[in-house]
């Protein structure tokens, strides 16, 4: 109610007259949680919630530029809260360590173990698989975007809690090219999550520009049904650190460097590119221009073109955001017109460079997944 109140103090205004000053907030809570079980927290944040024909924004996104400063003032009215010990279950006395809120709406929840009383990450792993249920609100598929399991040396993370079959991620930094996290001089060595990864502008990046739900569709050759699946994605720690080093240095130097980019297998490489994409493709530098106009990923597989543009036509509102160029022509006049991030293939090079060196006054970003090129001969 804080939020909406400071934020949006008509549309508040419009829901009191609806519902009257003693009912609306109750009656527009359960609106919201209707679409937090409808279409889950990640939608409602970055879409908002209509009631009754009123429409409420529940988080304002970081502006790419400075030159709106009402963007600016309402980006830094977005609210965050923690609460330690979270009873979460009507029914008993069971409890989370600790829940992060972004304007009302629970987010995060941590379960928090110090190895010094005996207990690692591998107990708070258990924890959740065990006393934690989907049919518990705060911990249904969607209804919080990530969990993390913690120890003073390690994080481990999940998106769904599934019981014994939840399955959990490392979310370490690395250290000596093996796993954990490397130590730190006067700090737990898991003191990135606090200090960096759960700082309120990494959280409203990661709303923003990282996490989506991934959609898998499958069709039974035999009955010719299809069954649908979603994955709702957070970034490894390794995947946000790539495109974040990768964005500050572009937006320092500006177009014309290279980068090398190593992934080993199982490592999300084509979940990195599409995120490296969108945030190139919205990049502005310190005096508000534009760094690229076009953004071009050569890929060799349909798949990873399939999936690019799924993934990142979920971070913004305008179509035909990206485009798939399958012939030269489609190629043309997608370099010419409005779309911001082209998909196209390793043999169509030749021809987007020869189009790309008409266009006078252009800046491109070139990211090509190389990954399977070895077989042409070329690298």
């Amino acid at each position: 109610r804080q939020f909406i109140e400071t934020t949006q103090p008509d549309e508040w205004q419009r829901l009191v007259e609806l519902y009257g000053e003693a009912d609306a907030a109750q009656q527009f809570a359960r609106r919201v949680d209707q679409e937090l079980t409808g279409i889950g927290v990640l939608q409602v944040l970055r879409d908002g919630v209509t009631d009754r024909g009123v429409h409420v924004e529940f988080m304002f996104k970081k502006p790419n530029s400075s030159i709106n400063t009402e963007h600016f003032r309402l980006y830094n009215q977005n609210l965050f809260t923690v609460q330690r010990q979270v009873y979460f279950s009507p029914r008993d006395e069971r409890s989370v360590d600790m829940v992060l809120f972004l304007n009302g709406l629970p987010i995060v929840t941590l379960e928090l173990k110090n190895q010094l009383t005996g207990q690692n990450y591998n107990h708070a792993i258990y924890q959740y698989k065990t006393d934690r249920k989907p049919t518990d609100k705060l911990f249904a598929f969607k209804r919080c975007l990530v969990h993390f399991a913690l120890d003073n040396n390690r994080v481990y993370m999940t998106t769904e809690i599934k019981g014994l079959k939840t399955y959990f991620l490392p979310f370490n930094r690395g250290h000596e090219n093996g796993a954990g996290n490397p130590p730190v001089e006067g700090k737990f060595a898991t003191h990135y999550l606090w200090e960096d990864v759960l700082a309120k502008d990494s959280l409203i990046e990661l709303v923003s520009n990282f996490m989506h739900v991934q959609v898998d569709k499958k069709k039974d050759k035999k009955t010719g049904r299809v069954t649908k699946s979603e994955v709702q994605l957070f970034p490894r720690y390794h995947q946000r650190e790539v495109v974040r080093r990768l964005i500050a240095d572009a937006r320092e130097n500006g177009a014309g460097k290279n980068y090398l980019i190593q992934h080993s297998a199982g490592s999300g490489k084509s979940n990195s590119i599409a995120w490296a994409a969108h945030n190139l493709a919205n990049l502005y530098d310190d005096s508000d221009e534009k760094v690229f106009d076009k953004i071009i990923v050569i890929v060799d597989r349909r798949i990873l073109d399939k999936q690019l543009r799924q993934t990142v036509t979920q971070f913004e509102k305008q179509r035909d955001e990206v485009k798939g160029a399958a012939t030269s022509a489609e190629l043309k006049e997608a370099l010419q017109d409005k779309t911001k991030i082209i998909v196209s293939t390793l043999q169509k090079f030749p021809v987007i460079v020869d189009t790309m060196e008409r266009l006078h006054g252009k800046k491109f970003a070139v990211i090509a997944d190389e990954a399977h090129s070895s077989h042409s001969g070329q690298r």
